[in-house]
């Protein structure tokens, strides 16, 4: 029984029209899904970025079980290596401030930033885990 991926990812975000302005202009696409006051839903392809306001999702809803968490999250968005310069640009273009340009071991590059909840956001060419195929 082998996992083969990861669906979905959330963030927790305090303010969802802020949040959902900032991945809307980051990513340049329309949310999938939106639930005032709950949750906003980003389609990337085959995953979903899911931003969850942290008080309306610890909440029983009858349905799902609750969940929530507090404080800064983290994720990481996978793009070609030739696509890195235009990222840079991107982020400089949307007042965006640069945390971390870094070039790991494997000689891949990842750019940090944050979002108005202080999530830190990564831009990766992906090589950064050097895992073996299983």
């Amino acid at each position: 029984m082998k996992l083969t991926k990861i669906v979905e990812t959330c963030l927790y975000v305090s303010d969802l029209d802020t949040a959902c302005a900032f991945y809307e202009d980051l990513l340049g696409i329309s949310p999938l899904s939106r639930v005032e006051d709950r949750h906003v839903f980003f389609r990337l392809e085959s995953a979903m970025l899911l931003l969850f306001n942290p008080v309306a999702t610890r909440l029983p809803d009858g349905e799902l079980p609750p969940h929530g968490a507090q404080g800064p999250g983290h994720v990481a968005f996978q793009v070609p290596a030739r696509a890195l310069p235009a990222w840079r640009q991107r982020l400089a273009e949307l007042g965006i401030p640069i945390e971390s340009d870094w070039t790991w071991p494997s000689g891949a590059q990842s750019l940090y930033f944050r979002d108005p909840d202080d999530n830190s956001i990564e831009i990766t060419v992906g090589a950064t885990w050097m895992l073996p195929d299983a």
